[in-house]
């Protein structure tokens, strides 16, 4: 395998482009894609009919203009290039079907920002993520947006608070003398992910419906060995990685890195850094692959948040930075941070945004899944902080103090045999309790859900940060002696921000009752995390940066809650089917037989002991009654909530249903530690998390 050959292959990248695009429309859409310029439409029929052709030498007889709608997930319809000619047909495409498209987006999620019978939508190509071909079609990525020109998609407005950074950014840059074309936002988003077996997967109903178990008794061995943490690859999942490599590759997707993470069952895949939208765009594509790829090897890839209880579940790292086109990271801090005066005023900025906005930076990783993960072992708590690290954070204890800064060396690290090299050690330790973190020249941000959207939280954190840029350059821009000014900005902002830094173990008793006396929100569940979204003062940032409208900020928390409260619904119905349908039904087989087992006993000889049977079935008779109370009360709350009224029907999803839920959960999981495996109904924790070899 020629892997410098193979990969981009069926992507229309740069090197297709200059070598199938006359010169001078190879230039104005290099212009575009690089420095941000407008789109020369006069272009477009060049470029189409190159792509087409193009795509055809690679098998594609369709185009499809690929959107992401606010369902989270991608969306396309497919159109041949077939068009008539006389008694024959040919191949097409125009520089108007390249550029624009329609759907209808009546049956896409609105918020309320449309009403049903405002059927019309756009599609609008966008030009810096490169168009691919994937099974016989070549796809286009777009925007989505109304006839009237409201967004529909996670898309247009990533995009848009792209430019707000870029051009908030370059302002503080011009402060210090540095210019440059463009400022981009990077992200690196680390992709964690379960494999079970297909035939396993399919017996289980709770799977199939909603992505997670919501029965399942803890396997004897779990994760407390510590032993699937890189541990070597089973030779079916080795040769899933290595398939979803090549897709991978070959769509110009850079997977990196490839191992097993913590729980049994459970594996990471690492892509290297890339610009922030096509970024999403190739997480998206991954999420797509890692599912095909895992069927063809009789796998389930499931990408749910909390797929099991008790094990770890599985989060998405986003590796967030700011670039210029030059090469400059406006968060490396160099050799001497303490007199890299940009570095700690854009570091400034970013407290300062997290501090301002922890709520909706909170929210855009809510999600029912995600509930299940935040402030567990394995991930972050549901409180937004920021951690600097030592060597960063006494900088700042310094400027914040009004004390002298010492520099602290970083030394080298040797395990002390001389046969040993000396390795240089990193300026920071990694923190996994913190949900933001600062991890030498970029903040990873740990809170995602594996299966999120990364647009959104890279939105909130574009905006956010623009925001405060915003705010630095209208103080700075005039001032005579910008390093002093620039100073004071920082020494201000990093006190009036302090509260929001913690270098300290986030998983530690003492935090939570810390952060609520510094006063940082604790929302630890999507009904009361999302509504912050509604206050003024973060719908004006959105509005403000050019991002939202303040109808397109509302439609998009309404969203959020409303698809909180269908996916609840959705697994409290399933569960309540599972317990009714199943497990009620097994368990009174299996107390049947044991009543039948003593009753045979008895009549041979009323001596012969029969506690152990006895003991069993009070207890699973005991279970089973309690169960047919808590479901008839699960549906008691279900009849009570009026869907359409979006906050108090996700409230009462949050804080009445789920807890009845988790109530059955404990019943019917206490049942199956003592229900014989050939009544249970299905597979357990065991079969789901060891069959693969």
């Amino acid at each position: 395998m020629n892997l410098p050959q193979m990969f981009g292959e069926n992507v229309f990248n740069d090197a297709v482009q200059k070598e199938t695009l006359p010169k001078e429309v190879y230039k104005a859409l290099r212009a575009t894609i690089e420095s941000g310029k407008q789109l020369d439409v006069s272009i477009a029929g060049s470029v189409a009919a190159a792509m087409k052709d193009w795509a055809v030498s690679k098998g594609a007889t369709h185009y499809t203009h690929w959107f992401q709608p606010l369902t989270g997930l991608t969306a396309e319809k497919h159109d041949c290039f077939l068009e008539p000619d006389g008694d024959r047909v040919i191949m097409r495409l125009t520089g108007k079907s390249l550029i624009v498209g329609e759907s209808d987006a009546s049956s896409f999620p609105s918020g309320g920002s449309r009403a049903t019978f405002m059927a019309r939508g756009y599609t609008a190509w966008d030009p810096t993520s490169p168009a691919f071909v994937k099974e016989g079609t070549l796809y286009i990525p777009t925007v989505f947006v109304s006839y009237t020109g409201e967004t529909l998609d996670k898309k247009a407005p990533l995009l848009r608070s792209m430019n707000a950074i870029d051009k908030q950014a370059k302002r503080i840059l011009k402060l210090f003398g540095i210019n440059c074309k463009k400022v981009a936002t990077t992200v690196g988003p680390e992709q964690e992910y379960f494999l079970i077996s297909e035939e396993m997967y399919e017996r289980r109903k709770d799977l199939r419906l909603t992505g997670r178990t919501l029965i399942g008794a803890p396997v004897s061995r779990g994760q407390e060995l510590e032993d699937q943490y890189y541990g070597v690859l089973k030779p079916r999942v080795a040769e899933f990685m290595a398939d979803l490599d090549k897709e991978l590759w070959s769509y110009g997707v850079p997977s990196k890195t490839k191992h097993n993470e913590v729980a049994p069952a459970q594996h990471e895949m690492a892509p290297v850094f890339s610009i922030t939208n096509t970024a999403v765009d190739m997480n998206m594509l991954t999420m797509e692959m890692m599912r095909k790829v895992a069927k063809r090897h009789g796998l389930i890839c499931l990408l749910h948040e909390k797929p099991f209880r008790g094990i770890n579940g599985s989060g998405k790292h986003n590796n967030w930075s700011m670039s210029t086109d030059t090469g400059l990271n406006l968060l490396d801090p160099g050799p001497s941070p303490e007199k890299n005066t940009l570095f700690m005023l854009v570091l400034a900025a970013v407290i300062k945004a997290v501090d301002d906005y922890q709520g909706i930076l909170r929210a855009s990783v809510a999600s029912a899944g995600n509930d299940h993960r935040l402030g567990a072992n394995e991930a972050p708590p549901a409180i937004i902080s920021v951690y600097l690290g030592d060597h960063l954070g006494a900088l700042v204890d310094s400027i914040v103090n009004g004390e002298d800064y010492v520099p602290q060396g970083i030394g080298e690290g040797s395990i002390g045999v001389p046969e040993s090299p000396i390795f240089p050690k990193d300026a920071t330790d990694r923190n996994r309790t913190s949900p933001f973190a600062f991890t030498g020249n970029k903040f990873e941000f740990r809170m995602l859900g594996s299966q999120a959207n990364v647009s959104d939280p890279n939105i909130v954190l574009n905006t956010i940060v623009a925001d405060a840029f915003e705010q630095f350059a209208d103080e700075l821009e005039g001032c005579k002696d910008i390093e002093e000014a620039a100073r004071a900005v920082i020494a201000r902002e990093l006190k009036d921000h302090y509260r929001i830094i913690f270098n300290l173990d986030g998983y530690g008793p003492e935090w939570e009752p810390e952060a609520m006396r510094r006063g940082l929100l604790n929302n630890k569940n999507t009904a009361d995390a999302v509504p912050v979204c509604f206050e003024e003062k973060n719908v004006g940032v959105f509005v403000r940066q050019g991002v939202y409208t303040k109808a397109e900020a509302i439609a998009r928390a309404n969203i959020q809650l409303e698809n909180y409260t269908k996916i609840i619904n959705i697994e409290a119905l399933t569960l309540l089917e599972m317990a009714k349908q199943d497990i009620i039904p097994a368990v009174s087989d299996y107390v049947a037989e044991l009543c039948t087992n003593v009753a045979a006993k008895q009549a041979v000889n009323d001596s012969i002991p029969c506690n152990t049977e006895r003991n069993i079935i009070m207890q699973l008779a005991e279970a089973n009654d309690k169960l047919s109370v808590l479901i008839a009360k699960l549906e008691d709350i279900l009849g009570s909530i009026v869907m359409e009224e979006v906050v108090p029907a996700s409230q009462a999803m949050a804080h009445k249903v789920v807890p009845v839920m988790e109530e059955m959960r404990t019943v019917i999981d206490g049942m199956e530690k003592i229900t014989s495996s050939e009544y249970w109904p299905y597979p357990t924790y065991f079969d789901l998390l060891y069959s693969v070899k």
